[in-house]
């Protein structure tokens, strides 16, 4: 079982990593910006942690399957994702967005079961993804 020091440490790692995402999206202007990524990131890592305290609780007294509860944020985050995504004009926007708001759930759900090179090197790469490739696609395919 996990000390209140770890499960407080990966709730606040959740928090950071969810953040660093966050912040990009709210200097994009994003309507799902860094409160939204911060509370999807840290809710998933608390949702896991729960789970993980369950499981723990039952072990060896009631068959569990603790990827269940994991595999509900997933579902979950699609409507949430659904909402940042709106149709206009001259197209549809919000797909990265959601698709953000997809990988900071799995960034928290991550975080939350103690799989922390996962956590920052996930991070790590859809920064990369949200702050260089952004700018690629506008200078070489002239996307806005």
């Amino acid at each position: 079982m996990l000390t209140d020091k770890e499960i407080m440490l990966r709730l606040l790692l959740a928090f950071i990593l969810g953040g660093f995402i966050g912040l990009e999206r709210q200097l994009q202007r994003r309507a799902a910006g860094l409160r939204t990524h911060i509370l999807v990131c840290l809710g998933s890592c608390l949702i896991m942690l729960t789970s993980m305290y369950v499981f723990d609780i039952y072990k060896g007294i009631v068959s569990l399957d603790p990827t269940r509860i994991a595999a509900g944020v997933i579902t979950g985050i699609g409507f949430l994702g659904a909402g940042a995504i709106i149709r206009e004009s001259e197209g549809i926007k919000g797909l990265t967005t959601a698709a953000s708001l997809w990988v900071v759930a799995g960034i928290g759900l991550s975080t939350g079961c103690g799989f922390y090179v996962a956590s920052f090197f996930t991070t790590a790469l859809a920064l990369i993804v949200l702050l260089f490739l952004a700018r690629i696609e506008k200078e070489l395919l002239g996307k806005e």
